[in-house]
């Protein structure tokens, strides 16, 4: 990004206090946290007039004036984007080990810096929320706000009943109760089934801890829906824009999660309705 591009979001992002230099710039959609340190380090921001090397330098972005490469910050709006990531990227700004990450299908969009709210490990594909407002991102993340992920799964073998209620029940690894909100069979054969997958709470690696409890190999997961936004038919790899209503909206409930052939809840309370998929999405070459 060039010098005279930076553009930084409003104070609605969370940022009302004093805070460390480098989280200011990464927070308000520069750049990444470490990114920003690098910058601060080579002595590329100024504060207030005065070159600072301390990426801790308390800062109010209310009242500091913050230059980068000579270059006064201003405010820009917040940005929320939906990303269809697949699968064999990583969900972060750089990997010490090498390996592609989501930000390479981002390359060429004219965005701020945009952070992961959540995770996707490596193996699993679908719906990445990306955004420069924290406090946004932290309602969805907070498991106190109760916001439902939806995850279509491929595993091996078919569950009996007594699965599906063990999943709702919980189960326990590494010290730690698992459980979903929802669990329905949607499809499959001898061999493999189809499950939606409904989640409440987000530990590492979940889903992929809870059906191995209970007997049975991932195959494939895919994220479809977070509250009421969904993945839709947005291209792999591809990116849009969240709607004012779609972002407004993801504190609530999740979408209803009826049908199928099989298939056992936790709780029986509405759910919103799903968002239509917005048009023009940013796909990739």
């Amino acid at each position: 990004m060039r010098g005279s591009d930076i553009r930084l979001p409003r104070p609605a992002n969370g940022l009302t206090a004093r805070h460390g230099l480098a989280r200011v710039l990464s927070r308000m959609g520069m750049c990444s946290r470490s990114e920003a340190v690098r910058r601060i380090m080579a002595g590329r921001v100024r504060l207030n007039g005065v070159v600072v090397g301390d990426p801790e330098a308390p800062v109010d972005p209310g009242v500091d004036r913050i230059e980068v490469d000579g270059m006064a910050a201003h405010a820009s709006e917040r940005v929320c984007i939906a990303l269809n990531k697949p699968r064999g990227l990583v969900v972060t700004a750089s990997d010490e080990r090498g390996r592609e990450t989501v930000y390479a299908l981002l390359a060429d969009a004219d965005l701020p810096w945009l952070a992961p709210v959540g995770r996707l490990d490596k193996a699993s594909e679908g719906l990445l929320l990306l955004g420069n407002d924290p406090a946004w991102a932290a309602r969805i993340t907070d498991p106190a706000s109760h916001v439902a992920k939806t995850y279509r799964v491929q595993v091996r073998g078919v569950p009996e009943p007594a699965t599906l209620r063990r999943l709702l029940a919980g189960v326990i690894d590494r010290g730690e109760r698992l459980s979903a909100e929802s669990v329905r069979v949607t499809g499959g054969g001898e061999t493999n089934s189809w499950l939606e997958i409904v989640l409440r709470e987000g530990r590492n690696r979940q889903i992929r801890r809870m059906l191995a409890a209970c007997g049975h190999d991932v195959l494939r997961l895919m994220r479809v829906a977070i509250g009421a936004v969904e993945l839709g038919d947005l291209p792999k790899g591809a990116w849009r824009r969240l709607t004012e209503a779609e972002i407004d909206g993801l504190g609530g409930v999740g979408p209803d999660s009826g049908g199928g052939e099989r298939r056992v809840k936790r709780s029986t309370a509405g759910r919103r309705s799903r968002s239509p998929l917005p048009a023009n999405p940013h796909r990739v070459p």
